[in-house]
This record gives C-alpha cells, structure tokens and sequence, in this order.
C-alpha cells in the first residue's frame, strides 16, 4: 500500500489551503491525499451543556470532509483523495497518522499584514513529534482569490503562466553537520518542481570576537572563504545525483533564521531541519526552525533528521 500525504482537515481557510498544496504535491509525486480530522472529546461539564448535539457535530464533521474531498476531485482529477475521521487529542493523533505518511500537511494562520506564520500550539507539537516531513501552508490563493508568494501566477485559465518567475526551493542547511535526508528532501522538490535550489547558509565570527575583538577584514574574507568553500564540498556529490537541479549557492555573514525568512519572500518551498531528540522532555525545534515557521513568507516543510 503506498504511502499517502495526509492533511490535517479542522474546515478552516489555512487546513482547505493545506489540501490544495498537499494535492498539487500528490500530483508531482504520484500519490494519494487522505484527509484526515480529528476530533477531540469535550470535557464532560461541556457535554453536559449540550451546546452541540452528537448528531449535529457528526453532520458537520462528515460535511466539511465531504466537501473537501469533493472539491479537491474536482481541482485535481487525477488525485485519488481518501477521507479518515479520528477521536482524540489533535497532536497525538497527527502525529500517529503521519507514521504511515509520506508527508504530513497541516495549516496555519497568517500574521495578518506581517508576511509569515502563526503556529498554534497543535502545529508546533506535530511537528515536533513525528519523524516524517511536515509542510506548513497559509491560505492563500486557494481560498481568499488572493495569489501569495508562495503560489505561481496563473494564466486566464488558471494554468501556470509562461511569464511568471520561478520560484526556487530555498534549503537552510548546517554545513558544520549536514544531513542526507534533509538534502534528499531539498533536491527532489526542485527536481520535481523544475526550479532552482537555493541553499542558504548563515555564519558567524568565533564567539571570543563578541566580547570586543573587531573582525579584521582580512579575517572577514578568510571566514566567508572557507565557509564558502564548505558548502560547495557538502553539495558536490548532491549535485551529481541531480545533475538537472540549478543550485545556487548563498553562504552569508549573519542570522541564519534572518536569511532563511527573508529568502522565503521569493521562494515556492523553504526546507529546514529538525534534529530528533528522543529523551523523557519530548521533542524540541530548534531556534532556527522555529523562527522560520513562525515569519517565513512561503511554504516551510520540516524535515526530520539524527
């Protein structure tokens, strides 16, 4: 049986844009989209209220799946489109449905007039808990008629139009500790998508030049040189095993959250990592990720690693 992208469905505007993006990745990818709600149990004094009838929340639950699947058929022809519906705690669930995932897509709401994310606390704990990539998509064009930095122009006919700019697939990559999967993941989306992989790599001075040490120009140079230089070594064998992915190669002084997020504006996908921490305190993101999920214009797909 193969693996499925599965969304998580609560019928809002940022879960529909979710679908969308997972059935245009189904497409690149030949796969199926299972869209999957979760339900979770209200405390008894609620129930005891009955402010929403079993049958009426199960009428509800069965429309806005059935619609979204309904929909996406309509959209996306050639996409087989499954729905599931589940009880229990949003994150746990998610996280448990995206173990037989190829990926996991969830929605999230936008800053308002501030281009990026806002990551609730379930989003945040998905991806925090599960081994398998987790894409986070804003409503965008889908559902508002509004096209976002993150979505191609369209023609009249809503085809991709020959005119629009290509958006690149932006990678953050650690070139100190890189890893294969998330290289992997980074590589094939650009290859699938036909467009350039940026690689993004923010670096710094020794911590000793914080404490007053002026960095010499000189030094400057030696620094972005032999960072320059690390980065080209960490993709040269990715580039063989792509040889039709353009990469661009962007090693810069400073944050690399800040040059992640500022990429993001002009990118289709930015792919970051997350290291797995299996300890007795849970799952963490670290600082990087979780600046980038919160502010980046576009797309971010997580992609678990050792």
């Amino acid at each position: 049986m193969p693996r499925t992208i599965t969304v998580g469905l609560d019928g809002s505007p940022e879960s529909r844009a979710a679908a969308e993006w997972a059935a245009r990745e189904a497409q690149l990818r030949g796969l199926p989209v299972k869209l999957l709600q979760v339900w979770e149990p209200v405390p008894e004094p609620m129930a005891l209220a009955q402010l929403l009838g079993a049958d009426t929340h199960q009428h509800w639950t069965e429309r806005v799946l059935r619609e979204a699947a309904e929909e996406l058929r309509s959209r996306h022809p050639g996409v087989e489109v499954t729905t599931a519906h589940v009880t229990g705690k949003p994150a746990e669930a998610l996280a448990r449905a995206a173990r037989d995932a190829e990926l996991l897509v969830l929605g999230s709401r936008g800053l308002g007039g501030i281009r990026g994310f806002l990551v609730g606390s379930v989003g945040l704990a998905a991806v925090a808990s599960t081994e398998r990539p987790v894409v986070l998509v804003r409503a965008g064009e889908q559902t508002t008629g509004e096209r976002t930095t993150a979505e191609p122009d369209t023609d009249d006919v809503g085809k991709p139009s020959t005119a629009a700019a290509v958006r690149p697939v932006v990678l953050g990559l650690d070139a100190a500790g890189p890893d294969e999967a998330l290289l992997a993941f980074a590589f094939d989306a650009a290859a699938r998508r036909n467009v350039p992989l940026r690689v993004v790599h923010g670096w710094n001075p020794p911590p000793y030049y914080a404490y007053g040490m002026g960095l010499e120009p000189a030094v400057e140079r030696e620094m972005a040189k032999a960072d320059a230089a690390a980065v080209t070594e960490v993709l040269r064998p990715w580039r063989q095993k792509f040889p039709g992915v353009e990469v661009v190669e962007q090693p810069h002084f400073g944050s690399p959250s800040l040059l992640l997020i500022e990429a993001s504006h002009e990118a289709s996908l930015v792919v970051v990592g997350r290291r797995i921490r299996r300890a007795t305190f849970g799952a963490r993101l670290g600082p990087v990720t979780h600046a980038v999920l919160h502010h980046a214009a576009a797309p971010v797909a997580v992609v678990a690693h050792d």
